[in-house]
């Protein structure tokens, strides 16, 4: 019998996951749509293809690990513990860097620069999203794969491969240091880049804004709501994974669900909320992907009072 606490989280986690599923299928749909009818595609749609892709794979390994905990005796298995949790690093690493380019994207088209380095970067990026999204993903497979030939000390396992839970396992044992070293390695970078892009919007905006007081006072510039709508996504994304960041690490250095519970419980309700609530946030902040939903919300109005007359009638 499961726990009060891990049922709640268990039954919060599951409409994080349908929420998430359903706003990155949403998005992937809408662009990829857009793509096959205009035959073309920008940078940043193409970026947010692979970001709510990663997202979808994301949520789907979050409902896998919990029944790893608590209930599918398969997940037991050595081999198939392993590789769950080399493609939950990998996805995981994978979105995070293209949420990070996402907003470099974004960055770099908004500021206006004068340095060569970074005019060289605004004229050249869109022909590096491609090189910029496999680097991305070939960095991820460097920083999930390891875990592969990492025994989880979870788990005690037999020459079968078969594992029962290990209820002495500490802490900071081999295991645990190991999956949280690559945890560390691969959110470090881009990360930084997060933190770093949102400090250039920042002085971006207040250079513009200082810039624009000279000229006229009462004038709206349409160019400062693209960098407070620029700003405001980047930062709830950095608190929204930062906090994820926390969550995930108290997650690897669990290890016994009696023990651990409450925290258990807290940190997966945290972490699924990250890819849920960010799909929601990119749909609001992109004019295109609002619109999208705006009308599928208008359409499917219509149909349930047409399906309604049709009852009455």
């Amino acid at each position: 019998m499961l726990p009060p606490v891990l049922i709640i989280s268990i039954s919060i986690v599951a409409i994080e996951v349908v929420v998430g599923v359903t706003g990155n299928g949403f998005i992937t749909a809408v662009n990829i749509i857009n793509w096959i009818k205009s035959k073309k595609i920008s940078s940043a749609d193409v970026i947010l293809i692979f970001l709510s892709t990663s997202r979808f794979i994301l949520q789907v390994t979050i409902l896998m690990h919990i029944h790893s905990l608590y209930f599918a005796d398969v997940f037991k298995l050595a081999s198939v513990y392993k590789a769950l949790g080399a493609v939950w690093m990998f996805v995981n690493h994978a979105s995070l860097w293209f949420s990070t380019w996402l907003y470099v994207l974004y960055c770099v088209k908004i500021i206006n620069v004068t340095q060569w380095l970074l005019l060289q970067i605004k004229l050249r990026i869109a022909g590096m999203v491609p090189w910029l999204l496999l680097g991305s993903l070939l960095i991820s497979s460097v920083t999930s794969l390891p875990l592969l030939w990492i025994t989880p000390s979870t788990y005690l396992c037999s020459s079968t491969g078969n594992c029962r839970e290990n209820s002495t396992a500490t802490v900071w044992d081999s295991s645990h240091l190991y999956l949280l070293l690559l945890y560390l390695v691969g959110c470090f970078f881009p990360l930084v880049l997060s933190v770093v892009t949102s400090a250039l919007l920042i002085t971006s905006l207040w250079k513009h804004t200082k810039k624009m007081k000279c000229y006229v006072a009462t004038f709206r510039d349409p160019l400062i709501d693209v960098h407070l709508i620029a700003i405001k996504s980047i930062i709830s994304f950095l608190i929204l994974y930062l906090s994820s960041f926390v969550a995930q690490i108290l997650l690897i250095l669990s290890t016994s669900q009696s023990k651990d519970a409450v925290k258990v419980a807290v940190s997966l309700v945290i972490a699924g909320a990250y890819p849920s609530i960010h799909s929601i946030i990119l749909i609001i902040v992109n004019s295109k992907l609002k619109l999208a939903f705006k009308m599928l919300c208008q359409h499917l109005k219509c149909h349930l009072e047409n399906t309604m007359v049709c009852l009455v009638l």
